[in-house]
């Protein structure tokens, strides 16, 4: 008797490990066409005044497609499957909260952006925002004497930029791959 409950014991313990539960782990879907292997990503159009972000948006969306798939990812907008195509229309950077002299000590970074991916076999766009908007803060940290140090500053603003361009690029590549 006592072998028959450990062969029972064991069928059952066999079934629950080969069963599934019907959980998948976010973020690996793929609603894309299966034909869809080379992604285009051209340097995103940059219609502000800051300089050079549309190089780290573009660079960290390229890293995020790359991370999420067997994607063959280029900078070309021809011989790929589909093309994505991004505009960064709007940065501000405004003061959020003030010290007792009146001096900035936290700024919110924003940032919007017009986002198409186009696929090339259909002509079809499978996904767009046409704004797109993210939002960071960081601190100002002051210098001796509590004077504002400049170096300190913008280290803490690209610090805020590459934030966000992270929390951007994991947006764009999750809404294209699982259709959000």
């Amino acid at each position: 008797m006592t072998s028959n409950w450990r062969v029972l014991v064991l069928l059952v313990g066999a079934a629950v490990a080969c069963s599934g539960c019907g959980y998948t782990l976010v973020g690996q879907g793929a609603f894309l066409p299966d034909y869809i292997q080379r992604i285009g990503i051209p340097m995103f159009e940059n219609t502000t005044t800051v300089f050079e972000i549309e190089q780290q948006l573009t660079q960290e969306v390229m890293s995020e497609f790359i991370g999420r798939g067997p994607f063959d990812v280029s900078s070309a907008e021809t011989g790929v499957d589909a093309v994505l195509f991004g505009t960064i229309s709007q940065i501000t950077i405004q003061p959020a909260t003030f010290t007792a002299g009146q001096q900035a000590s936290q700024y919110i970074f924003t940032l919007r952006a017009a986002i198409e991916f186009i696929d090339l076999t259909t002509d079809e766009v499978l996904w767009e925002n046409p704004v797109l908007t993210f939002s960071d803060t960081y601190e100002v940290a002051s210098g001796t004497g509590g004077q504002l140090d400049a170096s300190t500053f913008f280290g803490q603003r690209s610090n805020a930029v590459e934030r966000l361009a992270q929390d951007f690029a994991e947006t764009v590549v999750s809404s294209i791959l699982e259709a959000f």
